[in-house]
C-alpha cells in the first residue's frame, strides 16, 4: 500500500541544478521535494570541473550558500593560451569590464547545496527508486517512486528534470516530444588530479600537435591537470613518469621549471560530446542542466549552463506562484535555449582550436594554426573568447 501528498514542485536528480533551483525556490517560499537515485556520499564525492562565471557566483549568492566560496574559491582575471611557440595571457578583466571567473569546484558546491537544504528543513530523497514522473502533459502532474519497498506518490504543480544525461525525465517523454542534436567527438580527456602546485596562478589552454593539454587546479596545492586521449583511452598505458612527461611537452616547458610533480591521487577519462535537447518543455515537465544539454568542457561552460537554465527557470516560477503570470514558463524554452546554443558554440570553437582531430589533412591543420596565430595576436579575438568565458549575460 503507498501513500500520496503534494507538494508545488517536484525535482528530479541531486546535482547542482536541482539543488540550486530548490533552494532558490525555498528562498522565495515555494515548497519542493527533490528525488536522487544514488545515496548522498556518492552525490558528494561526483569529481567535475569548477570554473565558475560571475553569474553562477551571484546566482549561488542569491541562494545564500555562497560563504564557502568566498571564502576558498581562487578567482581568476585571466587565463593563458599556449600554441604556435608562444604563451600569452588572456586578460578577461581588462577585456570584459571588469568580470572574473572564480575556481571552486562542483564537487563543493554541491555538498554546499545539500548543506543548505537540510538545515533548512529541505527535503531530500536518496536512494528513491523507480522514479517515475507521469500525467505531466496535463495540469495534474505527479511523481511515483519507491522507497523502503513503499511506493510513494508526490502530486506535483510542476515537474523538474535535472537527472542528467542518462536520467528518465527526458526518456519519459512521448516519441517525438523533443528532438535532440549532438556531436561525439573522437578524443577524450584524461584527467589526473595530483598533490602538487598548480603550473601557473590561472588556467592554462595549450595547442600541440601530441593534442590539447590543460593546467588546472582545485587549491593552492592540488593540481587537476588533463591530456586529450583516446576515448577508450586505457589508464594502465598511463603511468605517472608518461603523464608528467607529456604535461611538459605539451605546455612548452622544456626545462621543468613549469609543471610541479607530485602524488597521483586520481585518474580517469572523460568523454568529449555536444548535446542539446529542444524544447526544454513539454507540458508541465521543464528539462534543465545536463537532462537538457551537454558541453565539452574546454570552454568551462557545464556547470555554468545548468545554473543559466535555473535562473530562467527558478524566476518564471517565482512569477506564476506569486503573480499568476505564466509568461516566464512559456518563454523558459526559447529564452533558455538561446543561451545554450551560444555557449555550445563556445565550447565547440574552444574545442576545435585546441585539439588535433584524427585523419585532417595539411589544410585543415593549417587553419587551425592560423586561427591561433590570430588569437594570440589579435586584441579583438581576445575580446571574444574573454566574453565568453567569463559568461555572457542571462
Amino acid at each position: 500500500m503507498g501513500t500520496s501528498r503534494r507538494i508545488q514542485v517536484g525535482i528530479v536528480g541531486c546535482g547542482p541544478a536541482g539543488l540550486l533551483l530548490s533552494q532558490l525556490l525555498h528562498v522565495n517560499g515555494i515548497e519542493s521535494v527533490i528525488l536522487e537515485r544514488r545515496d548522498r556520499a556518492y552525490v558528494e564525492g561526483r569529481i567535475r570541473a569548477g570554473v565558475l562565471e560571475q553569474g553562477t557566483v551571484d546566482l549561488l549568492r542569491a541562494a545564500g550558500v555562497a560563504g564557502r566560496l568566498e571564502r576558498e574559491g581562487l578567482v581568476h582575471g585571466g587565463i593563458e593560451i599556449a600554441g604556435a611557440g608562444e604563451r600569452i595571457r588572456i586578460p578577461l578583466t581588462d577585456l570584459t569590464g571588469g568580470k572574473v571567473v572564480t575556481i571552486y569546484g562542483q564537487t563543493e558546491v554541491t555538498k554546499d547545496l545539500i548543506a543548505a537544504r537540510l538545515a533548512a528543513g529541505g527535503e531530500i530523497v536518496f536512494e528513491a527508486e523507480d522514479v517515475q514522473p507521469l500525467d505531466y502533459d496535463t495540469d495534474r502532474p505527479r511523481l511515483t517512486y519507491r522507497k523502503d519497498g513503499e511506493t510513494i506518490e508526490l502530486a506535483c504543480d510542476f515537474i523538474a528534470g535535472c537527472d542528467g544525461f542518462h536520467g528518465v525525465c527526458r526518456a519519459s517523454l512521448p516519441e517525438g516530444a523533443i528532438q535532440t542534436l549532438e556531436r561525439v567527438y573522437p578524443f577524450g580527456w584524461l584527467g589526473v588530479l595530483a598533490k602538487a602546485p598548480p603550473a601557473s596562478d590561472e588556467l592554462i589552454y595549450a595547442h600541440h600537435e601530441n593534442g590539447f593539454a590543460l593546467f588546472s587546479m582545485r587549491s593552492a596545492t592540488l593540481s587537476r591537470n588533463y591530456l586529450q586521449c583516446r576515448p577508450d583511452e586505457d589508464l594502465t598505458e598511463w603511468p605517472d613518469a608518461r603523464v608528467w612527461d607529456e604535461l611538459r611537452l605539451r605546455v612548452g616547458d622544456s626545462d621543468g621549471s613549469l609543471v610541479n610533480e607530485g602524488e597521483v591521487l586520481e585518474k580517469s577519462v572523460v568523454p568529449m560530446r555536444s548535446f542539446v535537447a529542444e524544447p526544454l518543455r513539454h507540458g508541465r515537465l521543464f528539462l534543465a542542466g545536463d537532462a537538457a544539454h551537454i558541453v565539452p568542457p574546454t570552454g568551462a561552460k557545464g556547470l555554468n549552463l545548468a545554473a543559466s537554465d535555473i535562473h530562467y527557470l527558478h524566476r518564471a516560477l517565482i512569477a506564476h506562484y506569486k503573480h499568476g503570470d505564466d509568461s516566464g514558463l512559456d518563454g523558459y524554452s526559447q529564452t533558455a535555449l538561446a543561451r545554450i546554443w551560444k555557449a555550445e558554440r563556445f565550447s565547440w570553437w574552444m574545442t576545435s582550436l585546441l585539439h588535433t582531430f584524427p585523419d585532417t589533412r595539411a589544410f585543415e591543420n593549417r587553419m587551425q594554426l592560423a586561427e591561433i596565430e590570430y588569437l594570440l595576436a589579435s586584441k579583438a579575438a581576445q575580446t571574444s573568447l574573454a566574453e565568453n568565458y567569463v559568461g555572457l549575460p542571462f
